[in-house]
């Protein structure tokens, strides 16, 4: 009888090309488990302790550490090894006291960006869909898996930015999708780069554009579904020093 549904092991060839894994050095490597990120743009919590944080050097050693709560996801502990890192995710480690930011990188990578004080306490998430359900309510789909429910009468359209608290959930903070406003690009060739938005295209639908000025005064025309708005005047998050 023929196999049924995914394999659940992944050869290290097969592996996103960010992950910071040596390609040669065994056959297999860990895969990600279902979660709020797919597959092509997540860290399995094994590869952030082993292999980007040295926190651990086997895969035994990372499993034991996530399985003892010692490393947070957005103010939770998770305890799956394979549990789906991605964008914007704030990684906790109490013990060590320190915490990152996942962020877009040049070259299609993810990478961790070292975040202190009241940064750590919250996270940005896009609004990627909207639906209307009974009462009043509106349902919020957020890039990283959330879902929020709001009133209808709410503001928030789909490309808009909430900050929001974690792990509470709350929003404190609204960033309508606008011309002016501070960016990252999180997809295609200029991915990692940051900017402003000083234009859109006319195109319709998902293949609408817009026009990012660099603080090098240089202008990039990217896909609107790859810009993330970080600020207004100003961003909200910190960002490393090379972007």
């Amino acid at each position: 009888m023929g196999r049924k549904g995914p394999t659940r092991h992944m050869k290290r060839q097969q592996a996103p090309t960010f992950w910071t894994i040596h390609r040669k050095e065994n056959v297999w490597s860990i895969n990600t488990s279902p979660g709020p990120h797919n597959f092509g743009n997540s860290i399995p919590v094994t590869i952030l302790l082993r292999d980007m944080l040295g926190y651990a050097s086997t895969r035994r050693e990372a499993s034991m550490i996530a399985k003892q709560g010692k490393i947070k996801i957005d103010g939770k502990p998770r305890l799956n090894e394979k549990f789906p890192v991605g964008l914007m995710d704030v990684v906790s480690l109490p013990e060590a006291g320190e915490s990152y930011r996942i962020l877009p990188a040049k070259g299609g990578r993810l990478t961790l960006h070292q975040i202190k004080g009241e940064e750590t306490s919250f996270k940005l998430c896009r609004i990627i869909g909207k639906t209307t359900l009974r009462n009043n309510v509106t349902q919020l789909r957020l890039h990283d898996g959330r879902t929020l429910n709001v009133p209808t009468e709410s503001p928030y359209k789909v490309n808009d930015v909430l900050k929001i608290k974690v792990p509470s959930q709350q929003i404190v903070e609204h960033i309508p999708f606008k011309d002016q406003l501070q960016i990252v690009i999180t997809g295609g060739r200029s991915q990692g780069e940051t900017g402003i938005i000083i234009g859109f295209g006319d195109e319709p639908g998902w293949k609408k554009t817009a026009t990012i000025r660099t603080p090098k005064g240089e202008d990039i025309r990217t896909l609107t579904k790859y810009v993330f708005p970080i600020g207004t005047t100003q961003s909200l998050i910190s960002l490393p020093e090379s972007q």
